[in-house]
């Protein structure tokens, strides 16, 4: 139903959403969701949270992920998924935007926006996509100062920190930060760009009971697992951060290519949504609906 509903509205804040999520048996699959369409369409194939991530943000924009657009930007985008799909949405914080009082107010900011969970992550900027190689990193201590500024932002938003120690510090580096992190007041532990399935049953192994967040991007340095192998190897949680944009640049790729040698779209047609599912994913007919009980023509009366 429409979100311009109070009734159709959560009652509860996103934040406490997402920890009830957490507390369920079972790892908590967030496909990636670049905007508002893709977050009703990832909800109406049965998935409960969802994923933002700042490279399918950026890229959707038609710019690099190298930490160079603002909070307002992404509040933009959290806005969009989290109107319109109704469910939990973590998202991507990069570096915090800056030291420690940036932090906090990205922090203010989201969660105002509809975020239900951030992380942050240990690099410097100009940040990288955590698969690529020659990532710069904060000290642990400077970092761990961002995670607790967080915390001191943050209501009921779910803090998780992410390290990307791992390729230049190893397993022991980054097991040393994540407990660093935690110790600061981070809710989940966020370990990037692990290559192996022993490295990530290794990690999860040295931070027990701690909740941690497995990446399984596409064309990375993780070798593709399902859900339920991360699960197995002591996971919580599992991205797929770029898929949807993936999948949908390389169906336009297609069609502009279609329509510059044919002129015409008609051969495309058969992989186009139709009108019908178009206006039904995003229930126009329920915002008619909504028009019609309330707008309503008032005759006046003589006195």
């Amino acid at each position: 139903m429409p979100y311009l509903s109070a009734s159709d509205l959560p009652t509860k804040s996103a934040g406490e959403r997402f920890r009830e999520l957490m507390s369920k048996p079972g790892i908590v699959q967030l496909p990636g969701a670049h905007n508002g369409m893709a977050a009703i369409q990832a909800r109406n194939a049965g998935f409960e949270g969802l994923y933002l991530s700042g490279a399918a943000m950026t890229a959707s924009m038609g710019l690099p992920d190298l930490g160079i657009i603002t909070v307002d930007e992404v509040a933009f985008f959290i806005r969009q998924i989290a109107r319109s799909s109704g469910l939990p949405l973590v998202v991507d914080g990069d570096t915090g935007y800056g030291e420690a009082l940036n932090v906090m107010h990205m922090v203010r900011t989201f969660e105002d926006a509809g975020a239900a969970a951030v992380h942050i992550e240990d690099q410097l900027l100009p940040k990288k996509c955590g698969h690529l190689n020659d990532k710069k990193l904060a000290t642990a201590d400077d970092m761990a100062a961002k995670v607790a500024a967080a915390a001191k932002a943050r209501r009921h938003l779910y803090l998780i920190a992410r390290t990307d120690a791992a390729a230049s510090e190893g397993l022991d580096g980054a097991v040393a930060r994540a407990k660093m992190y935690m110790d600061a007041g981070a809710d989940a532990i966020f370990p990037e760009a692990l290559n192996t399935a022993e490295m990530f049953r290794e990690f999860a192994k040295r931070m027990p009971g701690v909740p941690l967040l497995a990446n399984m991007t596409e064309f990375g340095r993780t070798p593709f697992f399902t859900a339920q192998e991360f699960e197995e190897m002591g996971y919580k949680m599992v991205i797929w951060p770029v898929s949807s944009l993936r999948v949908a640049n390389k169906a336009q790729e297609k069609l502009y290519a279609t329509l510059k040698r044919d002129a015409s779209t008609k051969a495309m047609v058969d992989e186009m949504q139709t009108r019908a599912e178009l206006y039904d994913t995003i229930g126009l007919h329920h915002y008619e609906e909504l028009d019609r009980t309330i707008i309503k023509t008032i005759v006046p009366t003589l006195d």
